[in-house]
């Protein structure tokens, strides 16, 4: 699908101009004017506090015409009315451009119509993969509804095929997690239920200030979660009860997928709202076993659920092991679960994340290197899901949005929030619910897309790190699909290693671009990379150069 300028062994290095600029460069800035991409989310709210108005909706970044650049996909929302009219989500291809100095510009144009897709559920949650294993990236839309997936025909449109697929689900679901848990070459996909609630059993809830407001999921009955396993040429089988990830109801809104026993194996973490979580542990005959209480991490450190929302697993604090980060509900904290080989600790506090987030509901997680030292900082996305009284009082007509947070890395996984001041992009207020990572305008530095509850989406393009080196991959297998589940390790001269793993999963009920992006810092010198599939293939390149984009490609899929 993508003409790569150079092919050797299975490996391919892209060359990409290296960042430069003082080091007075701002965090990020706003290009979502500049690069055309134009969206407006309609929560449907009329009045009715209808609970699932509040919680949507998310975002993509993919590649879904294999050109080699990102396009963006927007997830809608609209009234919850029987009958009622509904807008379509929203696909917008990156037709990307060169400026004077041969430097590419991204320029996104609305192509829904043309791509066939007709998305017009109340929608939640966006997966991405490559489902019917032909090549070409599908969409998954988890809905306040009929769930639906959209099989990418190669040509720039797309074929609803959920029936035919056997993905069915009609309950509300946010979230979706491609991932080939049995490592057959196939990917599966687990999609995760929120409550029971539905427009003819909604009921009224009340503030402290005795006006009414949207409920908590306390108010209705949690539901159970579907992990559905891929036979081949994308038709799947509903395994949820015997795989066990199907047996216990939870308040899901986020899941990822990880190695997260370091058997080799994908787990399955599970984020519940004011619910247990639970880390499900593959055990490699197609059942998994819930160990998040004994592990650590089902709930925070003084032993109460919290209101998970968004859910990362990265390696924040260079250990080469993922750890784990969840958004709350304000009045709690954002979580922190650094990941000690048998048990994850709650660092929170400690690490510089908790008492920073107190004031905040979070939602959206962006993983991103901002100022390429080497290490993964944190952008969290917040906005409330209850009335915010100051607002009220001032009369603003949706008053639930709030400002969102960077955190940056200083080293060994200690954060520290960016001042308000030096990211005046977050400190603009919205009701922020999905963030969405890749390298829109290809310059080796990760940007964000961000979707607001009620408001326009953002796109945020990383500026600092000016003079700092990069190195970037991407894991296919001979089709030109991404091998989600590999994991990259880069190594410096310096003896400094990180470790990523390819997906496009995590964040809030969205998808990012699988593609590795690497912080390297000042000078590293000549790189070693090292990719492992979920297959057990390894392959180890060294005395590569930074400020490259490299290409892994490996033809067989299965283990």
């Amino acid at each position: 699908m993508i003409a790569w300028p150079l092919l050797i062994a299975g490996l391919s290095a892209a060359v990409a101009q290296a960042p430069s600029g003082a080091s007075s460069r701002p965090w990020l800035e706003d290009m979502t004017e500049a690069w055309g991409l134009r969206f407006e989310h309609d929560s449907g709210a009329a009045g009715d506090f209808y609970f699932a108005e509040i919680m949507g909706a998310g975002a993509a970044l993919l590649d879904y015409d294999g050109d080699g650049d990102l396009d963006a996909y927007l997830v809608q929302g609209g009234r919850l009315d029987a009958g009622a009219s509904r807008p379509s989500d929203r696909l917008l291809r990156n037709d990307l451009q060169r400026d004077a100095e041969g430097e590419p510009v991204p320029r996104f144009v609305d192509v829904t119509e043309r791509s066939g897709i007709v998305a017009d559920e109340h929608g939640m949650g966006i997966a991405v993969g490559d489902l019917d294993g032909d090549g070409w990236l599908d969409l998954y839309l988890a809905n306040f509804g009929a769930n639906q997936l959209w099989r990418n025909r190669g040509d720039g449109t797309f074929v609803e095929a959920t029936a035919a697929s056997g993905l069915e689900e009609r309950r509300w679901s946010v979230v979706a997690v491609p991932f080939d848990f049995d490592a057959d070459g196939h990917l599966d996909l687990f999609v995760g239920n929120y409550t029971d609630f539905s427009v003819a059993t909604s009921r009224p809830c009340f503030g402290f200030a005795g006006t009414q407001d949207y409920c908590s999921p306390r108010s209705y009955d949690p539901v159970t979660n579907r992990l559905f396993h891929n036979r081949g040429g994308g038709v799947f089988e509903d395994v949820s009860l015997p795989s066990g990830l199907g047996r216990e109801p939870g308040n899901t809104l986020g899941g990822i997928a990880g190695y997260f026993d370091g058997d080799g194996l994908l787990d399955l973490y599970e984020a519940n709202d004011l619910e247990p979580n639970r880390l499900w542990l593959n055990q490699g005959d197609g059942t998994f076993v819930d160990e998040g209480l004994i592990r650590g991490a089902a709930v925070g450190a003084m032993g109460e659920p919290e209101a998970s929302m968004g859910v990362v697993a990265s390696d924040l604090d260079g250990d080469l092991d993922p750890d784990l980060f969840l958004t709350h509900l304000e009045n709690q904290k954002n979580t922190l679960y650094v990941n000690e080989g048998e048990l994850f600790v709650d660092a929170s506090v400690e690490r510089g994340l908790g008492p920073p987030s107190w004031p905040f509901t979070a939602f959206g997680i962006a993983v991103i290197d901002v100022d390429l030292d080497g290490w993964r900082d944190l952008l969290v996305v917040n906005g409330a899901v209850t009335t915010l009284p100051e607002l009220r009082a001032g009369g603003d007509p949706f008053p639930f949005h709030q400002r969102g947070q960077l955190f940056r890395n200083l080293g060994g996984g200690w954060f520290q929030e960016v001042p308000r001041a030096e990211v005046p992009e977050l400190d603009r207020r919205h009701v922020g619910r999905g963030a969405a990572t890749g390298d829109v305008d290809l310059d080796g530095r990760t940007d964000v897309l961000i979707s607001n509850n009620g408001g326009p989406a953002r796109l945020l393009s990383s500026r600092a790190g000016g003079g700092r080196s990069w190195v970037a991959a991407r894991v296919v297998d001979g089709r030109g699909a991404d091998r989600l589940g590999a994991l990259v390790t880069v190594r410096t001269e310096a003896g400094r290693a990180a470790r990523e793993q390819v997906r496009t999963d995590g964040s809030y009920a969205s998808a990012s671009a699988p593609w590795i992006e690497l912080g390297l810092g000042d000078g590293p010198g000549p790189l070693e990379l090292e990719v492992t599939t979920p297959a057990g293939e390894r392959r180890r390149v060294r005395g590569l150069d930074p400020e490259r984009i490299y290409h892994f490609v490996f033809a067989s899929a299965r283990r």
